[in-house]
């Protein structure tokens, strides 16, 4: 335990650069952002097995990224203070060190390279132009939901029960928050039991702007480590670790969110890395699943891993407060530079004299 607690110290609090929807990153961000004349140009699609793919100097171009590198498979593409990387036949992608598991790999076709044409436009490029998220940042509501409770205890260590620490997380992230201002609803305040589906109406009974974040650790096999941050699949895409069925062409509540999604997502992984310190733990990437809570909330929703409990390592830390802590100060600050970043505005060219 000794050892964990030093490690804590040492991890950095706040690595903005390893944060794309960071307020130092906001005007690099979106400078971007394409031009009208830009706009006007289509995308170079590539059809391969079946599907649309939009290559990656048509994607340079929109975007206005200065340099495009290749070395072997690795590709990367370089703007001020933003750097997007990618490997031909492999479905991560990271946005200045975070990463994302696109639906499908990057493909190579004749002398192009493409990414999928879904997941530039439902998962990358919300991230580039949070801002084009209409209306997203209209919010002063946060609802934490402290996953199981009562008879459910989700996974269990020799330290403790999952339950107990998403509740304790839930309880300081609820004190950041309100000392931000904002208001903040808790799906569950004790060690009660509520359905999915009971968790679902409390987040859909508010008739103001809110968003909805779900508070999970995870149990797995013992070499099994890591965070990891889920969205809802949008429509088309499989749910996680599955083959495309028929049903995932099917509406859900929570896909008109997509893009504010995937953005809030982004934040508040890339906080709760850099809060915990990449040093001890394993990134393991923006992911989407089709889990109840994320379908049925009408709001922006997520549900954040923060750990694996199965772990020996990985069960120590999130045994200690400091930890826990972490994960708090992690997603509230994330709140925060998610509000900004899709809230904001280039200011009008100021006139000649």
């Amino acid at each position: 335990m000794n050892r964990v607690l030093v490690l804590l110290k040492k991890s950095p609090t706040l690595c903005l650069l390893g944060v794309l929807l960071s307020s130092e990153l906001l005007d690099s961000t979106h400078a971007q952002t394409p031009t009208p004349a830009q706009t006007k140009v289509p995308w170079d699609i590539i059809q391969f097995g079946g599907r649309e793919y939009v290559s990656l100097d048509s994607l340079k171009k929109f975007y206005n990224f200065p340099t495009l590198r290749r070395t072997g498979n690795d590709i990367v593409l370089e703007g001020k203070n933003l750097i997007f990387k990618l490997r031909v036949g492999d479905q991560e992608v990271f946005l200045n060190g975070v990463k994302f598991v696109c639906t499908y790999p990057v493909i190579e076709s004749g002398s192009k390279v493409g990414i999928s044409r879904i997941d530039l436009t439902k998962l990358i490029d919300p991230v580039l132009r949070p801002s084009y998220i209409a209306n997203a940042g209209n919010f002063r509501t946060v609802v934490i939901d402290a996953g199981h409770g009562g008879k459910d205890s989700g996974a269990v260590n020799a330290y403790n029960t999952e339950k107990a620490y998403n509740l304790k997380v839930a309880k300081e992230l609820k004190g950041l928050l309100q000392a931000k201002g904002f208001k903040v609803i808790l799906t569950r305040s004790d060690d009660n039991y509520l359905t999915l589906e009971e968790r679902v109406q409390i987040a859909n009974a508010l008739t103001e702007p809110a968003i909805f974040v779900s508070i999970h650790f995870n149990s797995g096999g013992r070499s099994a480590k890591g965070i990891e941050t889920f969205t809802l699949s949008p429509q088309g895409v499989a749910h996680y670790g599955s083959d495309v069925k028929s049903s995932d062409f099917q509406l859900r509540n929570g896909n008109l969110n997509d893009s504010a999604n995937v953005a809030l997502a982004t934040a508040v992984h890339g906080q709760v890395m850099a809060k915990i310190g990449r040093n001890n733990t394993l990134d393991r990437g923006i992911k989407r699943a089709r889990y109840s809570v994320l379908t049925g909330v009408k709001h922006p929703a997520i549900l954040v891993e923060g750990g694996f409990m199965s772990h020996p390592y990985e069960a120590r830390l999130i045994e200690n407060p400091k930890y826990l802590s972490a994960v708090a100060s992690g997603i509230s600050d994330a709140v925060t530079l998610y509000q900004k970043a899709v809230s904001y505005r280039k200011p009008a060219p100021t006139p000649a004299p």
